[in-house]
């Protein structure tokens, strides 16, 4: 059943982001409840949609638009979501990783592959700007299309002082979507 709507909504879609339930296991443990696991899913979906729509609406240091969104979503098939979030020393590469190799989004598909990319690199006034470049370097080291269309943003959030977030929509992923059982 699950294949079944997937594969109508390819049809209609431009970029289809999914979130496999069996995923959420490798998230939970045996005293997370049923509510608490999927309502993992909903904040990983929310925080990665939320960073990018805040790229468009809120003032920020690099703002994208509707016609970058749409440059790198449209008409791109599969996609992934990730959001990392770091503190410490290395805070800009460790979220810009969590955000790349989030378990929820499982192995079957290769960020590797994308064919677009939006990137959102969020902070308080304590992010540099080397710290930024590095985030940006480990995203598009993953890459391996040289030609993929990258699209940067960058926010200021000052109750991030002492954090990093790096929000990840990749598109056009070459692998075909999982295989529900």
């Amino acid at each position: 059943l699950a294949m079944e709507g997937i594969q109508r909504l390819q049809s209609v879609v431009d970029t289809l982001i999914v979130i496999p339930n069996q995923n959420l296991f490798q998230l939970a443990t045996p005293d997370t409840s049923f509510v608490d696991a999927f309502s993992m899913a909903d904040n990983v979906l929310l925080g990665g949609v939320k960073s990018i729509t805040d790229l468009m609406t809120s003032p920020g240091l690099i703002n994208l638009d509707f016609a970058d969104v749409q440059s790198v979503m449209h008409g791109m098939g599969n996609a992934l979501l990730g959001t990392g979030l770091a503190s410490g020393d290395n805070r800009a590469v460790e979220a810009a990783k969590m955000a790349l190799d989030n378990p929820l989004l499982g192995n079957d598909m290769d960020i590797s592959t994308a064919k677009g990319m939006l990137v959102n690199i969020t902070g308080g006034k304590d992010m540099t700007l080397f710290e930024v470049d590095k985030a940006a370097q480990c995203v598009t080291e993953r890459v391996l299309d040289e030609s993929a269309n990258i699209i940067f943003g960058s926010a200021y959030d000052e109750s991030l002082e002492g954090s990093i977030r790096v929000s990840v929509v990749a598109t056009g992923i070459d692998e075909p979507l999982m295989k529900y059982t």
